[in-house]
């Protein structure tokens, strides 16, 4: 009798795994259709995949011969196509903007507090860009040094949508954690603890302001407006 009930367990779990290993199988396999093609095939397969074995499935994609890294690729993807259109029809003044503090310039002179890198709009990196521009939107923008911060943006904030800047890890596992905030993520154009780098443009794209479109065909080389409130601050002086 005993001998029975170990064998229909043990071929139950061996059941169980093998399923579980088509259901990791497939997330990758959908993922990578989704990274060449643009193509979204069974987001809430993928989903529940990356948030239940996100560790397994980094695994499993090393031993196939992928870049692990790919994992949270996909997770990113998927998650803004999912909320995509949600986060678009919430109002501005109800979303947050959450920047790394790994793209200051190193001479930076920003304070930190509670909150984050509080911004002094120096004019001398792309934060003051994106910052100056999505306030002006309505967004609340916070520039942290680590994920950490998100739970004090968290508990003192109110807010329906969130869009994060971060490198590939950093930013899949926040979004995993807002997922109840609609997210948008975008990925860093140069990783790293120091002197990163994004793609600005793509950025103000995903806030929604379009006006420097018509006029610049690389945002990242317009002007700072931080720099003019550096000016008037020195003529003050």
């Amino acid at each position: 009798m005993m001998n029975n009930i170990f064998e229909i367990f043990g071929q139950s779990l061996f059941v169980i795994a093998v399923f579980l290993f088509i259901i990791l199988i497939l997330a990758l396999i959908f993922g990578k259709i989704l990274l060449k093609r643009n193509i979204l095939i069974f987001p809430k397969l993928i989903i529940f995949a990356l948030d239940v074995f996100y560790s397994p499935l980094k695994q499993l994609a090393k031993s196939l011969g992928f870049d692990e890294v790919m994992v949270d690729h996909i997770g990113v993807e998927v998650r803004n196509k999912i909320n995509e259109t949600k986060f678009e029809e919430i109002d501005n003044e109800k979303k947050i903007l959450v920047l790394p503090h790994c793209l200051r310039n190193p001479k930076c002179e920003a304070i930190l507090d509670e909150t984050g890198l509080v911004c002094n709009c120096c004019g001398k990196c792309a934060i003051g860009i994106i910052k100056s521009k999505a306030e002006n939107m309505g967004y609340k923008v916070f520039v942290i040094p680590g994920s950490t911060f998100i739970k004090n943006i968290i508990k003192n904030n109110e807010f329906e949508a969130v869009l994060g800047v971060a490198c590939y890890e950093d930013l899949n596992l926040s979004m995993m954690k807002l997922a109840n905030f609609n997210p948008q993520g975008v990925l860093l154009s140069r990783t790293g603890c120091f002197n990163t780098k994004v793609d600005v443009k793509n950025v103000l794209n995903k806030i929604g302001y379009k006006e420097e479109y018509e006029t610049n065909k690389d945002i990242n080389n317009v002007v700072n407006p931080c720099s003019e409130k550096k000016i008037n601050r020195n003529n003050q002086k």
